[in-house]
This record gives structure tokens, C-alpha cells and sequence, in this order.
């Protein structure tokens, strides 16, 4: 097909401008990006009052494929993340089994292109995420793992995560790592405060976060390796990642938008689906977020969707799982909070949401120019919507954002030159 996007305003991230442009779509490339073109046999999409923006990339999720399918499965992630305004995911390995080996990596990619959208599959760090024994990992290179975690489970083995770092230096693989001591966090399961004490809720401290963090810089310095820290959440993690991109270390860093949205007083209600790890913090937290994202030291903002059947988040807080159903709620999420707000500009909103979670994973440039693929993600800031979570296509409707009214939605997904979702179709 053959598309021409009318009187929007191209977003470049590189060249830091937002100018009011044609973008010419044919054969999956963009094949002109100027002033008034002219195509007379394209199909004319009037974007007029909307931004283009390059292709968004979620560098975290969890597709549940293979084992948990009754959570989620690739399709119908895959589906979410297209509503939701995403040309692309990156799966983390903790499938079952899990994804620590050749075969689920090529089971993954496989059901991705039934799914006709691109799935990059992050391969497990260790075997069986047991943070034990590294996995194979020059197998998971060649079979398509495009970083190595084993996110929900802490390497705690320093001499592990030594070699997991040396040897994905080999390869130049990110190591994405979740921080958490959990000898600190124990049985914790919201943020360790005044509000967890108010509600006589065991707590997570901040230092459980920041202490990993400090000990995987190190070792990153140690060894040269690219670390990722994912879904960063206190103010200690982000002056500790600060400093050691004064120092040269080869780090980068995300956050999630519920993380740069709500506090833990939002437990206050005892709603399983404010339940998350790293837990919500404090105001003072979300400040030094905004202030990490301003200024280049959080470099991506990654939805760590988890989705959950609905049986297993309607049970008494302790007990329920953690996680949030973030695919199809994050574009408007960070747009209400910090693009109307102005904390982030646009240009800068789409650093953090494409072109710099394309670089981190190695992927092809997220740009909107004559050549490259066409993968486009168009939002339209005056729509302005409830969040309604009956009508998620994720199965995971765990989310606290339900009512919600929100401003900034996604309009359009264009993913390798072909429309995955439109509200004007």
C-alpha cells in the first residue's frame, strides 16, 4: 500500500525539530518527507493537528508465550502494543520454560511473525534464571536474543553477573538488570514509608534498589560492559546512574510511566493493581525521575507490561502478584503527565520512547526520513478519552487506570509500512 500522511508534525529526534510535514509511506519505506507532496495513486491520511513521531519501541515487556498463554500471549500483545502506539516490543525471558535457550527464542520469533509484527526476544541471563550458571549465551545471539535479563529474579551472585557481563561484551549485548536485593526486600510488597507504616503493610525500602544498582555499576566498570538498569524508581538510583555517566561507565536507563505517575499513597485503597516491583515511591522519587529524564540520564521509558488473570489480582494485597497491564495506557499516560506539563518536550518524548530504546537494543534507526523504514506512531493531543479497561485487547486488564480521562492518545501505528491500528478506520 501506499500512504500519504498529510499536514502533521514530523517529530526528529535527532535534528531536535518538529516541522509541519508530508510523509510519503510506499513498499514499507518512507519515500519523501517534505512540504506538499504529491501522490496522486496514495491512499491520503489527513493528520492535520497531529504529531508523527518515529516508530515507538517497548524495550520491557512480558508476552507471557511460552507457558502462561491465559495471561497473554505474542498475538495478542502484539495487538495491544499496536493500539497502544508501539511498532515494536522487546519480550523478556521469564517464560516457561523460561526463555534461556535457542529453541524459545526461535519460538518467540516464530509466533511473531504469525503475529506479522516485530517481537525482539531478550534471552535469560542464567539458566533457568537461577542467577547460578550463565546461559549459552552466544546460542541466543544467533538465535535472535537482542539482550540478556533476568528480569523479576536479581542476579545476587556478583561473580555471575561478572561473567554474564564479560562475555555479552563479546557479543555487544546490553545486560538489562533488574535491581533488587532481595534479602532487603524480603517479603515487601509496597514501597517502606510512612504509607506502608500507616497501613501496616510490610515495606520495600529504597536502598533494596539502590544497592544493586551501586554494585552493578561497578561491575560494569569492572568489565567494559553495556548495563542497562531497568525500571529505575528512587532518587538514589538515579543520582548513583548519574554519576557513573560522569565517569565514562557504558550505562543506560528506564522508567515506566507508573512509576513517573503515581505514589505509594495510591495503595491506600488496596488495589492489587497498584502492586509492582519495583513498588511505587515517594514524591520526592518522581521529581528526581522528571529531573533524570530532563536531563539525559534516564535514557527510555519502557511500560514492563505484566499482565495477570483477573482471579489472581481480585485477592487480598499481600497475596496478589505484581505487575500492571501498561501497553495500551503509556503513550497518553506520559503525554498527560509530562508533555502537557511540559517536562518533556516532544522531540524529547520521542528520544525516550523510540529512538533511544532502538539504539539501546540495536535496532534499525527510529527516524522519519527519505529511505528508512516506515514506522510511524501519530498521536493526537487533543483527544482526550477514558481509560476503559474492558476494552483492552491485552488479557491482562490489571490496570489502576481505569475512568481515567487522558489526553494525548495514539491515533495511528504504521509498523514496517503497514497500518497495525487506526481509530479512523
Amino acid at each position: 500500500m501506499k500512504y500519504l500522511l498529510k499536514d502533521g508534525m514530523v517529530v526528529d529526534p535527532i535534528a531536535k525539530a518538529v516541522t509541519k510535514l508530508d510523509v510519503l509511506v510506499e513498499e514499507g519505506k518512507i519515500t519523501a518527507v517534505e512540504h506538499q507532496v504529491e501522490a496522486p495513486d496514495a491512499e491520503v491520511l489527513d493528520l492535520e493537528g497531529c504529531y508523527i513521531f518515529p516508530g515507538f519501541v517497548d524495550m520491557h515487556c512480558h508476552l507471557r508465550e511460552p507457558g502462561e498463554e491465559l495471561k497473554e500471549t505474542i498475538l495478542t500483545g502484539t495487538m495491544a502494543a499496536a493500539k497502544g502506539g508501539f511498532t515494536a516490543v522487546a519480550c523478556m525471558g521469564n517464560t516457561n520454560p523460561p526463555a534461556d535457550n535457542s529453541a524459545v527464542i526461535n519460538l518467540i520469533r516464530d509466533k511473531a511473525k504469525e503475529a506479522s509484527f516485530p517481537v525482539y526476544p531478550i534471552g535469560c541471563a542464567t539458566k533457568g534464571r537461577n542467577g547460578e550458571e550463565s546461559s549459552e549465551i552466544g546460542d541466543l545471539v544467533k538465535a535472535g536474543a537482542v539482550a540478556l535479563s533476568d528480569d523479576g529474579a536479581p542476579i545476587m551472585n556478583s561473580e555471575v553477573l561478572r561473567r554474564v557481563m564479560e562475555y555479552a561484551q563479546m557479543f555487544n549485548l546490553p545486560v538489562i538488570s533488574h535491581c533488587e536485593d532481595i534479602d532487603l526486600s524480603g517479603t515487601g510488597v509496597m514501597n517502606e514509608g510512612l504509607s506502608s507504616t500507616l497501613l501496616g503493610l510490610e515495606g520495600i525500602p529504597a536502598a533494596a534498589e539502590e544497592v544493586h544498582v551501586a554494585r552493578d555499576l561497578i561491575l560494569a566498570e569492572m568489565t567494559g560492559a553495556h548495563l542497562h538498569i531497568a525500571h529505575v524508581s528512587t532518587a538514589g538510583s538515579v543520582e548513583l546512574i548519574r554519576n557513573a555517566k560522569k565517569r565514562g561507565v557504558h550505562v543506560t536507563a528506564e522508567v515506566t510511566p507508573h512509576h513517573l505517575c503515581l505514589t505509594d499513597e495510591a495503595v491506600k485503597q488496596f488495589d492489587s493493581n497498584v502492586k509492582v516491583n519495583p513498588p511505587l515511591r515517594t514524591r520526592s522519587d518522581i521529581e528526581a525521575l522528571y529531573e533524570g529524564l530532563k536531563d539525559g540520564t534516564i535514557d527510555a521509558i519502557a511500560t514492563d507490561h505484566a499482565p495477570h488473570r483477573s482471579d489472581e489480582k481480585e485477592m487480598e494485597f499481600n497475596l496478589a502478584p505484581f505487575g500492571i497491564s501498561g501497553l495500551e495506557t503509556a503513550i497518553p499516560l506520559v503525554w498527560e503527565h509530562l508533555v502537557e506539563t511540559g517536562i518533556l518536550s516532544p522531540v524529547e518524548f520521542a528520544q525516550k520512547m523510540a529512538f533511544n530504546p532502538g539504539q539501546i537494543l540495536g535496532l534499525p534507526d527510529r527516524v522519519i526520513k527519505a529511505g528508512y523504514g516506515a514506522n510511524l506512531t501519530v498521536i493526537d493531543p487533543r483527544l482526550k478519552l477514558p481509560v476503559k479497561v474492558e476494552e483492552f485487547i491485552s488479557l491482562g486488564k490489571n490496570s489502576p487506570f481505569d475512568g481515567l480521562v487522558l489526553c494525548g492518545w495514539p491515533v495511528m501505528t504504521i509498523s514496517k509500512g503497514e497500518i497495525k491500528f487506526s481509530r479512523h478506520q
